[in-house]
């Protein structure tokens, strides 16, 4: 590769430094005059939908997971604002999408439909006309007082 970094995300998924655009805003919240001086809180953006990082499969699991996250256009928004330093809301944001991106990685297993044995049900029968045999013996039979 030449000079371009990529970031290790998963063993086989690895996204590009230049797919991730960041920029610096104000951030609302504590921090006192710090807060009116400084861009420390972190907007994430990240076009999944376009991404050659990304196996097609894992891109449209990850737009699932992304919620409101995602805009119209297939692009992942983090806001990360909790920290009063760049360094550090820029780090969040990062892994934030990074543990989407493992989130998304990770294949759903496919569910195989299981019949009921045979016995199970025979013996659910024959359990239900045990208790309905005691209920009936329950009730008044007229003719017999």
């Amino acid at each position: 590769m030449t000079g371009r970094a990529m970031i290790r995300v998963t063993d086989s998924i690895s996204v590009d430094e230049s797919e991730l655009e960041e920029t610096f805003v104000r951030a609302s919240g504590p921090g006192g005059q710090n807060v009116n001086k400084v861009s420390s809180a972190v907007q994430l953006r990240f076009d999944a939908r376009r991404s050659p990082s990304l196996p097609n499969d894992v891109a449209i699991r990850l737009m699932n997971l992304a919620g409101h996250r995602l805009t119209k256009e297939g692009v992942i928004v983090i806001d990360a604002r909790q920290y009063r330093d760049q360094a550090r809301n820029r780090e969040d944001a990062r892994e934030r999408l990074f543990a989407l991106i493992r989130e998304a990685a990770v294949k759903p297993t496919v569910r195989r439909k299981t019949r009921v044995p045979k016995s199970a049900k025979r013996e659910r029968l024959e359990e239900k006309k045990r208790r309905s045999g005691i209920k009936a013996m329950r009730q008044r039979k007229p003719g017999f007082d």
